[in-house]
């Protein structure tokens, strides 16, 4: 779902539970997307940077 910023500011709350719940919500100012608001969790899988092909092949929290 895409929020603008002030909506996003004034339903804050609703946002976090969305992006529970629901998945990634944007953050648009002017139209154009600016952040995106993520559950802890994913975010933490997101960020990690598997040490080589190989491991990423084999960690099963993957995308494949």
């Amino acid at each position: 779902m895409f929020w603008q910023v002030q909506q996003a500011k004034q339903r804050f709350s609703e946002l976090v539970r969305r992006a529970l719940s629901e998945g990634p919500q944007v953050v648009t100012r002017h139209g154009e997307p600016t952040v995106v608001v993520v559950a802890a969790e994913e975010y933490q899988r997101l960020r990690r940077q598997p040490p080589d092909l190989t491991a990423f092949l084999l960690d099963p929290s993957g995308p494949h």
